[in-house]
């Protein structure tokens, strides 16, 4: 995550959190489900009203966070409350032109126009005719599977096949963060689910911030099992690097990041850091600046420590089988935690095929613009290899 990056800070940390063994949630039985689930309607049907207080927020955000616990336990769907996705955007000045943009990534309204499935998913898409209509998507560090809950959701209604990742020790995983000590383990849930796909399976991974990471790493190990990997502001490395190389060029100009970490030492003071947790007082100007206030509440009662070791491990990626995967990734020009120089030189060092920017977005475009996110990633879905497309015309 880009909190990372003020591991460089020279001065020590100020403060750390004692660290707490993280303990399995057990499943909430179905009356608790029901009473939240009702609560949670009650909840939204007032959301008109703007003088919702701070405490009715977080008991929506945990209602969330619970019902969609009981859902993914169960394998149900459950509605999608879309009217979160409203959000007035800042002004922003003149950006710095980098590689040509898509065409799609056009300039928007104030809002993220709120649109139905159907309308998303252009007229002429057939999802037969994608190469896979199977997404894998795999959080940053501090998320979980939960903060795609509007991407699931849409994505799903739009006639896709969706698996969130839940990584060691992140989201609904009961494993102790501060035990996490390789990129291997962290990643473990995400590689054995592609392990167990079926030889002529393909997915599309999408890595939000660390994610990244996770998804190079997969690429490395099933580049057969992979059509794309899309890069939402996160970690694109080259061969050699680790997290915290990447995050370092931004360590000395990024001071928002420096005051929201919080090292954590379960083996000791005298030891090196076992994780890094973020202080939530920072949360929503560090990742959430564009992003509707009950995302925030949602983030605050369910993000959890980002492992240490992972962060400082250097990967090892090949051409034959990391550079056989087709790279796209989608810029956010409003974020205050991986800045658009950032992107824009991770992007010049190691080009993807194509680079598209999210208007508008803040870190996590999943909350401040699931609409435009999700049709950015059903373009990508249907854009086939060329050669593919030489042929369908008649040229190859």
């Amino acid at each position: 995550m880009g909190n990372l990056c003020g591991l460089l800070s020279p001065e020590p940390v100020k403060s750390a959190r004692p660290t707490s063994s993280s303990k399995a949630r057990p499943p909430s039985p179905p009356s608790v489900i029901a009473s939240l689930s009702n609560r949670w309607s009650k909840l939204r049907s007032s959301s008109s009203s703007s003088r919702k207080d701070n405490r009715s927020i977080q008991e929506q955000a945990l209602a969330a966070a619970i019902i969609l616990q009981h859902r993914r336990q169960n394998g149900k769907s459950t509605p999608v409350d879309r009217s979160s996705s409203l959000r007035y955007t800042s002004p922003s000045g003149p950006k710095k032109q980098g590689l040509p943009r898509s065409c799609s990534s056009r300039a928007r309204s104030v809002t993220d126009p709120l649109l139905q499935p159907h309308q998303l998913l252009n007229q002429d898409v057939k999802l037969d005719e994608l190469e896979t209509n199977h997404l894998v998507l795999v959080h940053g560090g501090g998320f979980g599977a939960w903060c795609w809950y509007k991407t699931i959701a849409l994505l799903e209604e739009a006639g896709f096949k969706v698996m969130p990742i839940d990584l060691t020790g992140s989201g609904f995983n009961s494993f102790d963060t501060s035990e996490v000590t390789s990129i291997s383990q962290y990643v473990k849930p995400l590689t054995d689910h592609l392990e167990k796909l079926a030889n002529d399976e393909k997915v599309i991974l999408v890595g939000h911030d660390f994610g990244g990471t996770c998804i190079s790493y997969a690429m490395e190990l099933f580049p057969s099992k992979i059509t794309k990997a899309v890069f939402i502001a996160a970690a694109m490395l080259r061969n050699g690097q680790s997290t915290l190389d990447m995050w370092s060029q931004q360590a000395a100009s990024n001071d928002l990041m420096q005051k929201a970490q919080i090292f954590l030492y379960a083996n000791g003071k005298d030891q090196p850091p076992t994780a890094i947790d973020l202080d939530k007082s920072f949360l929503s100007d560090l990742l959430f600046n564009q992003s509707p206030a009950k995302d925030v509440a949602l983030a605050a009662v369910s993000m959890r420590p980002i492992p240490f070791k992972p962060v400082l491990e250097k990967l090892s990626l090949s051409d034959v089988n990391y550079g056989s995967v087709r790279r796209f990734y989608i810029e956010t020009p409003e974020d205050n935690a991986i800045s658009v120089e950032l992107q824009d030189n991770m992007i010049k060092l190691n080009p993807p095929e194509r680079v598209f920017r999210l208007k508008g977005a803040d870190h996590s475009p999943f909350f401040s613009k699931p609409q435009a996110l999700h049709k950015l990633l059903v373009e990508i879905s249907k854009i086939h290899p060329l050669d593919q497309v030489l042929e369908k015309d008649g040229l190859g």
